[in-house]
């Protein structure tokens, strides 16, 4: 089952009605809208950390393409990307484009491997237009049913999910899997793949609507919410066997309910931590760090972390497994979509809060 929350801006309206109209008159866009980075947050993301501006797109030289961002996705990795602090991948620097992989189409080509109308894949950011040589660019796989879907299920929180479980989380039938945020893009594979393996599939959401859909929409097995106070008792009595795979995505509180429950030889695949991008100082408390990993050795618990752009030779194998449980109906999958560039950095805040449910989604254009 999909669900779409719209939320539609006046603005956004006006400006998506110009262009079209210019488009039929078969004139070529000449503006771009674009949000950039206005400052680095200290703690949360606020509004004042963002800048939408508009800037003029110069004529296509040979070779050159010019592409119209359909879908925006929005994900925890680009709070890392505000900050100055080192990390896998570069910074966005001061008054640069927000990163961010989108879907677009191309809508002026003076480069012979694209054609206007052309739907590909990019990295344009949070912006409306961008001018690319195709480096980097890719056709959509004629196997993804809608393009947002690549920037989703079958996309990069999709083969995130896939890596995590499966090559990293080696699950064996009759284990136990916990997730957390297991209703978002990642954490709701992850427990569908679990159930296809034959796991006992337990998830963690925010609130009793994410945790029922969990259960009752993707077939996981259990779901904790992780705001009722009594949640790790809750984990514990839905994990009976203990677990025998963690997929980390969050930290914090949820971290902390898992560890007494990991079992000998555990497999922790970790991809993200979204619950301390935002901290801007260590948490109170003693220093439990030679414990963990005491129980780490004692237990001989595999901890990995992995960045899904080093297992992108694992996409064929993706493609084809994902795409077939969707035809079998053994993968659903949820987008949480708000529409109009301008409100990408209200949506984007939201992602901290889990205001979102399901993958969430910027619908630039039409």
């Amino acid at each position: 089952m999909q669900s779409r929350r719209n939320f539609i801006a006046a603005g956004s309206l006006a400006v998506g009605a110009a262009l079209l109209a210019r488009q039929a008159l078969g004139a070529a866009p000449t503006k771009n809208r674009r949000i950039v980075l206005a400052k680095r947050p200290q703690g949360e993301p606020t509004p004042a950390d963002f800048r939408l501006e508009e800037t003029p797109i110069p004529a296509l030289k040979d070779g050159e393409i010019l592409m119209q961002t359909v879908w925006l996705s929005l994900d925890p990795y680009m709070r890392g990307r505000m900050s100055e602090g080192p990390s896998y991948a570069a910074s966005t620097g001061l008054n640069e484009v927000m990163i961010g992989g989108t879907v677009s189409r191309v809508v002026a080509s003076r480069n012979p491997k694209f054609s206007e109308g052309d739907m590909v894949l990019s990295y344009s950011g949070w912006q409306e237009y961008q001018i690319s040589n195709g480096g980097g660019i890719t056709k959509l796989d004629p196997r993804i049913p809608r393009p947002s879907y690549a920037l989703g299920v079958l996309g990069m929180p999709g083969i995130t999910a896939y890596v995590g479980t499966l090559d990293i989380g080696q699950p064996k039938e009759g284990e136990t899997l916990v997730v957390a945020a297991a209703t978002g893009a990642v954490g709701s594979v992850v427990g569908q793949i679990a159930k296809i393996k034959g796991l006992r599939a337990v998830g963690i959401a925010g609130g009793k609507e994410k945790c029922d859909y969990a259960v009752k929409e993707l077939g996981f097995d259990a779901c904790i919410d992780h705001r009722d106070a009594n949640m790790p008792a809750l984990l514990k009595a839905a994990c009976p066997k203990g677990i025998d795979v963690y997929f980390e995505n969050v930290g914090g509180a949820v971290w902390d309910a898992v560890v007494p429950l990991i079992n000998t030889h555990a497999r922790i695949p970790l991809c993200g931590l979204i619950a301390q991008y935002n901290a801007t100082s260590l948490p109170a408390g003693p220093d439990r760090s030679s414990q963990l990993m005491g129980m780490f050795l004692v237990k001989q618990v595999k901890v990995q972390g992995f960045i899904i752009s080093n297992y992108f030779h694992r996409m064929p194998a993706f493609l084809g497994d994902m795409s077939q449980w969707m035809q079998a109906g053994r993968i659903k999958y949820r987008e949480d979509i708000t529409r109009g560039l301008e409100n990408a950095p209200q949506a984007f805040m939201g992602l901290f809060k889990g205001s979102n449910f399901g993958k969430l989604l910027v619908q630039v254009a039409d």
